[in-house]
């Protein structure tokens, strides 16, 4: 399975009662179809899924089946603090016609997650996975990492088939990209360092960003993989300067808002999540108004 480009962490609209809105989220994929983008991530960290309950993930799940266009990857995030959860949620969106399971590691019981935990985790969970696993590894929400020895121990499963890397460690990648198998897959979570990480070997990335800036993500992609590499630098400039007032300093509630200002289905957090100050929401609509000028709404 070809796993490369960008795709768009996929962010959770609600209506104005607090509910999941389904269809806002089917209309953000309608436009999405017409990027560059290579496939969609559906509850991944910036879904929110762990604020969502099971029957809403799911309604998210079939929304973005039915909304995706033909020949783009879907990735589910199935990621729970059991074995056996994860296995379930993996099935359940395998069922769904997903293609791909996107798996978080556990990190609640943190001391007693050592290296060979998280081995005999993923690989239970990989050996009666009916779709193929990427692992997910995002410390700064979950406080755990996984580092390159146990991640090239599973590379060999043949039904793992990549990772997801928002640790914004260069070295990581270059480690784990020159010594895995060729079809094997390095995926960047940060915008900020996304030439980097191709330039390092990764082949693509999954990004908050490109929920707001799609056309901005896959363009630093398409530069690299042209061989443009002057072109893709200086454009990750200005995608480490969105990344950093958006995400860094302003969380999903400043990707939401950058989504409203682009004119998607942004909206607003679930509490205790915030929203953007209106000093921060002023600096969002400056930066991105100027960066998609034609794009963007008032």
């Amino acid at each position: 399975m070809e796993i490369s480009g960008v795709f768009p962490a996929l962010t959770t609209p609600y209506r104005e009662d607090g509910s999941v809105a389904p269809e806002l989220f089917s209309r953000n994929i309608s436009r999405y179809n017409r990027t560059g983008v290579a496939g969609y991530v559906v509850l991944g960290s910036t879904g929110e899924s762990v604020m969502l309950s099971g029957a809403e993930g799911e309604s998210l799940l079939a929304a973005a089946k039915e909304a995706a266009a033909p020949g783009r990857l879907l990735i589910a995030g199935t990621g729970a603090e059991s074995t056996a959860s994860t296995l379930a949620k993996t099935k359940r969106a395998a069922e769904l016609g997903y293609h791909v399971a996107l798996v978080k590691t556990p990190y609640y019981y943190k001391p007693a997650y050592k290296a060979e935990t998280f081995i005999r985790h993923y690989r239970s969970v990989a050996d009666a996975s009916p779709i193929p696993v990427l692992l997910y590894s995002v410390p700064i929400f979950t406080g755990v990492a996984l580092d390159t020895p146990e991640i090239l121990a599973l590379a060999e499963h043949p039904n793992i088939v990549g990772i997801k890397d928002s640790s914004g460690v260069i070295q990581r990648v270059v480690e784990v990209a020159s010594q895995s198998g060729p079809s094997f897959r390095v995926l960047t979570g940060g915008a900020a360092v996304l030439y980097p990480a191709l330039a390092a070997g990764a082949q693509g990335a999954i990004l908050a960003l490109a929920s707001a800036l799609p056309e901005r993500c896959v363009a630093v992609y398409q530069s690299w993989k042209s061989g443009r590499h002057a072109e893709a630098l200086s454009q990750q400039g200005e995608l480490a300067q969105a990344s950093k007032m958006i995400l860094t300093e302003a969380g999903i509630g400043g990707l939401k808002y950058a989504m409203d200002v682009r004119g998607y289905s942004g909206g607003v957090p679930r509490l205790p999540l915030p929203a953007p100050s209106e000093a921060k929401k002023q600096q969002i609509h400056k930066l991105v108004t100027e960066l998609e000028p034609a794009a963007a709404t008032a």
